[in-house]
């Protein structure tokens, strides 16, 4: 026989979808058959699977151990010795700042992702167990691209992670990034329209008007530096600079502060260069010439897009204590160096 006792992040749900993660390898047949055959009982009694559960509600499982270990298979972990870089903590959220080149989330088996990285944080610290992740996994709950760093919000709870869905889903969570783009940028401006998600290919497309299987995208920029005119090319060493190159060196530049007001994939990156103001870095949608320069100065392999800064809106309930709060994050030392080179 197995006894549990139903924990806070477990509390809320129906009965049968938490026996559906403790005996993860069995049918939902095998299940409601044991329900009814009163093999699993709800605080001692027979039960439907329907029942919503609180907090110490007792879940008794009258099978053999064989049974058990027949349906039931541990939740594997990752042990990452990478540390995340923690910008906010508290008992229901983490906010971190994701280093460039590490996936939000994984897309491969065995990829380590961010959400590995919290997950193994969680349990080196003792904030969690491996048996409490066999019914509540904590999760990131924004997304960024693989080369955008930045800020990032994790769920430690089901609360925290159901409030911030929330946050997102109503957009009234202020996102902001800082991008470093091509050319010069004159006023603030709210830019609208449609983008199209080829997954195949994992690139995006801007439309004007709404066609079939787009969605709406809004984005709002506002200048925050501009570059001079220059012939930069000679700060280049030992490489060849071709005319055009140096005309690249010696273009405008502009730095963007971007607040995201819907959040679709790769939306800053190819909504801007939409407008004609590609990111620089970005070897998807940017300027092929003006990263091939920046390449060859900076070592630049990846687009200059960082989110720095969230502002919490006015909150209610439990999590009213983050009300107006502010979270920044530092922009990575490549990012510095050219942001100072070229407006400094």
């Amino acid at each position: 026989m197995k006894q549990f006792y139903v924990q806070q992040n477990e509390a809320g749900q129906r009965l049968d979808k938490l026996l559906t993660k403790i005996l993860n390898k069995a049918p939902k047949s095998f299940i409601y058959k044991m329900l009814r055959k009163k093999n699993i009982t709800l605080n001692g009694k027979k039960a439907e699977g329907s029942e919503k559960l609180v907090v110490q509600d007792e879940i008794k499982l009258f099978l053999s151990d064989e049974t058990f270990d027949q349906f039931f298979e541990a939740v594997s972990v990752t042990d990452v010795e990478e540390k995340p870089d923690i910008i906010y903590e508290d008992q229901h959220i983490l906010i971190v700042n994701k280093p460039l080149g590490m996936l939000s989330q994984k897309a491969e088996k065995d990829d380590i992702s961010m959400v590995e990285l919290i997950i193994s944080y969680l349990l080196s610290t003792k904030q969690m167990t491996k048996e409490q992740l066999q019914s509540f996994k904590p999760g990131i709950c924004n997304r960024l691209d693989r080369n955008t760093g930045g800020l990032l919000i994790a769920g430690k709870s089901l609360l925290g992670l159901q409030e911030m869905a929330k946050l997102l889903k109503d957009r009234s969570l202020g996102k902001y990034y800082l991008c470093i783009v091509k050319g010069r940028v004159d006023v603030k401006k709210r830019i609208e329209g449609f983008l199209n998600k080829d997954e195949d290919r994992n690139q995006v497309k801007i439309y004007a008007r709404q066609l079939e299987n787009t969605e709406y995208i809004c984005t709002e920029y506002e200048p925050l530096l501009y570059s001079k005119s220059s012939d930069r090319s000679n700060e280049v060493t030992g490489q060849e600079i071709s005319l055009s190159d140096k005309d690249v060196a010696s273009g405008n530049y502009t730095l963007l502060q971007v607040k995201l007001i819907t959040g679709r994939s790769h939306q800053i990156r190819a909504h801007l260069a939409s407008i004609g103001h590609p990111i620089v870095g970005d070897f998807k949608y940017g300027s092929q010439r003006t990263n091939h320069y920046f390449k060859m100065k900076y070592g630049l392999d990846c687009q200059l897009l960082h989110s720095y800064r969230m502002i919490f809106p006015k909150l209610e309930g439990e999590l009213s204590y983050l009300s107006d709060k502010e979270f920044v994050a530092e922009l990575p030392k490549l990012f510095q160096k050219i942001k100072m080179e070229l407006f400094e």
